[in-house]
């Protein structure tokens, strides 16, 4: 340390603090966590700690090929050995873009040694000649408007100027924000951190307090496996309900709490989508955006308004229940947090499917689709992989119309590679030309929290492996009902069978390096898609022992 310039008294006998930074020049929903790790670091020097920045692979959503769902796993063992090998006491975890708020908590519950969350806040309404935009929603719209002829590439490029004026995460309800939110229902950051719009004063504030309070922390030994538990998961996936938030949510959520020894299950999903109405007036579902939420009273208004749906006797990270964290918490605008009685749309904003095409379950967001096609019948135009999806989809001698069923194949963890974002299919071109804005479309990929319509995705077991999916053929009649939570292939059983006996399996993709681990120990969507051999539980039961000093 006297290297760099520390003195003995700047260090001896004060907790070590671990700044865990995802912050990169190709991250732009992180490019202010320079300055936030300075003013977290301040608030640790303020409380009497020693801080060390320690980066970490960053994740940037828009630029991470095949998918950075590839890499959450990765984000996740690094946190981990990052805290282990150093001499760390505590730790503040920096993130926010989609895959990092889950890998960092997930490699933090494993390690189990005081831990807090910092999120990064949503980005700024986007604006564009007196328009309010919205990240990813908007653009997709203006796309397809693009696509049909409706908007020039001037235009185009305008509304892609206009849409991401700051740092921060998508300002809509996407994965990014639906995730924050979701670390702040389970404890895991200060109480209402996850709203606050990343360029506002207030976020570095609340970078300086969340310093301080890691110090108080480590005195007083507070570990993820002493304030997570079952009510801590329940009321995170309450919230993302209550939020209309990205499908995601299920995936990441399940691979949090089974790091906790918490055994979640898609079916607690339903169970508590039962109880939950969707309040949030956050597009896509919705007409607001982040920065209205939080103008509104941010997280901690929404979790008051849901009363008794959220468990309050949940402990978090400031040692106090969350009921007690947002007590008093009022809602300023009825219109962005609707109240209990006027919700935005009936129970389940997600609701989980299943039947002979997805034995495990399958995923839809239902107030992001047209209503109208909620119960549909339509037969299927199959795309065996994304490169035939690309290469046809746009061919006016595609043989489809509106009441189609798209269908793409090889988009899951394993059939990608990764688990990517692929499940908004894109609606031809020669429909969009028709003006048709929404299609019933399934595949095993995932879709972004920004996209809109009627996307069934998460389709667990994934084709690549031999799920039901890889049998679809052209021309097939394909059910969904989101009233009996089904999706079916009109086939009947024996001729799944003549197709099951003839399928062929395909090679695995990688083999060598972190693809071929990624390959040999992912689990399916239903079960989180985390490494087997990672689903280990907090505390002494997940501990690995020391090794001797040399």
């Amino acid at each position: 340390m006297a290297q760099q310039g520390y003195a003995r008294e700047d260090y001896m006998g004060k907790p070590v603090i671990g700044l865990i930074n995802t912050w990169s020049e190709i991250n732009p929903c992180h490019t202010h966590f320079k300055d936030r790790a300075e003013q977290i670091k301040r608030g640790i020097f303020q409380a009497g700690g020693f801080p060390i920045e320690l980066p970490a692979m960053s994740l940037g959503e828009p630029y991470v090929r095949p998918a950075a769902m590839l890499y959450r796993n990765l984000l996740a063992i690094e946190t981990e050995e990052l805290l282990r090998s150093h001499p760390i006491d505590g730790v503040v975890l920096m993130g926010g873009c989609d895959k990092t708020t889950p890998g960092l908590i997930m490699g933090a519950i494993s390690m189990n040694i005081p831990a807090i969350y910092f999120p990064a806040g949503p980005s700024l309404r986007g604006d564009n000649k007196g328009k309010t935009l919205g990240s990813g929603t908007d653009l997709f719209a203006s796309w397809y408007k693009y696509k049909a002829g409706e908007y020039t590439e001037q235009q185009l490029e305008e509304v892609e100027n206009g849409i991401s004026r700051s740092a921060g995460t998508c300002m809509t309800m996407g994965t990014a924000p639906t995730m924050m939110s979701m670390a702040d229902a389970m404890g895991f950051c200060l109480p209402g951190a996850s709203s606050i719009v990343a360029p506002d004063s207030r976020h570095a504030i609340m970078a300086e307090r969340t310093g301080r309070r890691i110090v108080e922390m480590v005195w007083d030994d507070l570990k993820p496996s002493d304030f997570l538990s079952a009510a801590s998961f329940d009321n995170a996936i309450a919230t993302a309900l209550a939020l209309g938030g990205s499908t995601n949510s299920v995936v990441h959520v399940i691979a949090m709490a089974r790091r906790a020894g918490v055994p979640l299950t898609v079916e607690r999903f339903d169970e508590i989508a039962q109880k939950v109405p969707h309040l949030a007036n956050i597009r896509p579902a919705g007409k607001y955006l982040m920065e209205d939420f939080y103008y509104a009273g941010g997280l901690k208004a929404l979790l008051a308004r849901m009363g008794d749906l959220i468990d309050g006797s949940a402990l978090t990270v400031t040692g106090k229940t969350i009921g007690e964290n947002i007590q008093g918490a009022e809602v300023y605008n009825d219109d962005v947090i609707l109240p209990l009685e006027q919700p935005l749309g009936e129970l389940g904003s997600l609701v989980i499917l299943r039947g002979n095409l997805a034995p495990n379950s399958a995923v839809l967001k239902i107030h992001a689709a047209d209503p109208g096609l909620r119960e549909h019948i339509g037969k299927a135009v199959v795309f065996e992989n994304v490169t035939d999806l690309q290469s046809r989809i746009d061919d006016p001698a595609l043989e489809v119309d509106k009441d189609s069923v798209l269908v793409l194949k090889n988009a899951g963890p394993l059939g990608a590679p990764g688990f990517p974002e692929w499940g908004q299919i894109p609606i031809p071109k020669k429909l969009l030309e028709q003006g048709v804005r929404d299609m019933v479309r399934i595949s095993d990929s995932r879709m972004s929290g920004t996209s809109f319509g009627s996307c069934v995705v998460h389709i667990a077991p994934e084709s690549f492996i031999g799920g039901p999916l890889a049998f679809v053929k052209n021309g097939d009649l394909i059910e969904l009902s989101v009233s009996k939570r089904q999706l079916n292939l009109l086939i009947s059983e024996p001729e799944m069978e003549r197709r099951r006996a003839a399928w062929v399996k395909p090679a695995p993709y990688y083999p060598r390096g972190y693809g071929k681990m990624f390959t040999e120990h992912v689990s399916q969507a239903d079960d989180g898609c985390d490494f087997d051999y990672l689903e280990t539980v907090a505390g002494e039961q997940g501990k690995i022992p020391e090794p001797p000093i040399q």
